[in-house]
C-alpha cells in the first residue's frame, strides 16, 4: 500500500480551531455499513446509541503542559516539546529529569547547550545527545517541583494546524484525566462530559480505562511512500487486570467493547496480541490486523496520509473514504477540535 492511498483533500476551513460547548454537543457521524448511509447524530446522544451491555474504554492520560519556548544566552529561540520522560521520578519533587523531546532548531543546538525560559519560570533545559528526525535527549533542572515548573513555563502542546490559542487548558484535557505524562491530548474523549458518562451508566454501559502515553508513534506523520516502510515509535501503555476483566465479561455477555479514541484501540490490541498487560508498543494497526477486542470505535476525522487514518482503514476497510466524503460535504468539523463518528468494525475490512 502506498502513503497515497490515504490521502483526501482537507479544506483548511473543515478543520476545528476551536472546541465546541458543551463538549457532548459534538456532531456524530454514525456508520451504519456499507450499504447503508449514515447517521447524523451528536456525541450527547451516545447512551441511546449504545446498548445496555456495551462497555466504554477511555485513556485517562494526562497531557503535559510540554511545549517550552526557550532562549540559548546568544539570544537564539529554541523551542523544546517534551514527548516522554526517560528516568523515573516524581513530578511533585526538584531536580534534574532526563527526557526525550522534539527540539527546534535542532541542528543549531549542539550537545551541552543550556537554554532558558522566557518567563521566570523555575527550571533549565540543557540538550544532549542527537536522537534523529529532531529528537533530542534533553535533562530538565527545576528549582522547585518539576510539574509546578512546567506549569509555569510551558505550554499545552497544542498541533500546529491549530493557529489560535487556548483560553482554557483544561478544554485540552478530557473530564477524567489523571497522570500527566502525554504529549498530546487523546482527542475523541474530549467529547465526553461527567453527565453523559453518568447517563450511560445509567443505561447499563459499564466504562473501563487504559492508559497509553500519546507521543511520536501516535502523531508522527507517515514520510515514506510506502505504508509498510513507516517506522511506529514506541509508547507506553497500561491495560489493567480490572479492564481486561470487563473486556472478557462483556464480551461473554454479549456486549460490544467501545474504544473512545485510536489510543485505545492501540492499548487494548498491544495486550492482546502480546499478553502483555503493559509495557512499550510499536504496533502498527493496518489492514490486514486481526482485531482481538475492540468492536466499536469512537473517533475524530484524521489528517490526510496518517498512520491513524491507516489504523480507521484497518478498521472498517476503503468505505471510510464515503463517510469522509459525507462529513464533508455535510459540514462537519475535523480533527483534534472538530466532531466525531462511531464506527462499528467490518469482518470484511481486511485486504
Amino acid at each position: 500500500m502506498d502513503v497515497a492511498d490515504f490521502d483526501y483533500e482537507l479544506p483548511p476551513t473543515a478543520i476545528a480551531q476551536h472546541p465546541i460547548e458543551p463538549r457532548d454537543a459534538a456532531r456524530l457521524l454514525v456508520d451504519t455499513g456499507d450499504d447503508a448511509p449514515p447517521l447524523h447524530r451528536h456525541v450527547r446522544d451516545l447512551p441511546e446509541i449504545l446498548r445496555s451491555g456495551d462497555l466504554l474504554v477511555v485513556n485517562t492520560t494526562r497531557v503535559l503542559p510540554a511545549r517550552l519556548r526557550l532562549r540559548k544566552t546568544s539570544g537564539g529561540a529554541v523551542e523544546v516539546l517534551l514527548l516522554e520522560r526517560l528516568d523515573e521520578g516524581s513530578l511533585d519533587e526538584p531536580g534534574e529529569s532526563r527526557w526525550e523531546a522534539l527540539v527546534r532548531p535542532s541542528r543549531k543546538v549542539p550537545p551541552g547547550t543550556v537554554v532558558w525560559p522566557e518567563s521566570d519560570a523555575p527550571l533549565s533545559v540543557t540538550v544532549h545527545d542527537d536522537l534523529g528526525d529532531g529528537r533530542r535527549v534533553i535533562s530538565v533542572d527545576s528549582a522547585g517541583p518539576l510539574l509546578a515548573a512546567l506549569e509555569a513555563g510551558g505550554t499545552m502542546p497544542l498541533p500546529p494546524y491549530l493557529t489560535e490559542g487556548l483560553d482554557d487548558p483544561e478544554r485540552y484535557q478530557t473530564v477524567y484525566a489523571r497522570r500527566p505524562a502525554s504529549a498530546a491530548a487523546p482527542t475523541a474523549g474530549l467529547h465526553l462530559t461527567s453527565d453523559l458518562l453518568d447517563r450511560c451508566a445509567a443505561r447499563g454501559i459499564e466504562r473501563a480505562d487504559v492508559e497509553l502515553v500519546v507521543g511520536l508513534g501516535t502523531f508522527r506523520p507517515m514520510t515514506k511512500e510506502r505504508v509498510d516502510d513507516h517506522e511506529m515509535h514506541t509508547e507506553w501503555f497500561d491495560v489493567p487486570a480490572t479492564t481486561l476483566d470487563a473486556c472478557e465479561r462483556t464480551r461473554a455477555a454479549g456486549g460490544r467493547i467501545v474504544a473512545v479514541g485510536t489510543t485505545v484501540v492501540r492499548a487494548l490490541e498491544s495486550a492482546a496480541s502480546t499478553g502483555d498487560r503493559s509495557g512499550r508498543t510499536a504496533l502498527f494497526i493496518r489492514p490486514g490486523h486481526e482485531f482481538r477486542l475492540v468492536d466499536l470505535l469512537l473517533t475524530n476525522f484524521h489528517l490526510p496520509r496518517s498512520s491513524l487514518l491507516v489504523m480507521i482503514d484497518a478498521f472498517v476497510g476503503p468505505h471510510w473514504r464515503e463517510l469522509y466524503g459525507e462529513a464533508l460535504a455535510e459540514g462537519y468539523r475535523f480533527l483534534s477540535f472538530g466532531d466525531a463518528m462511531l464506527l462499528a468494525r467490518q469482518r470484511n475490512s481486511h485486504r
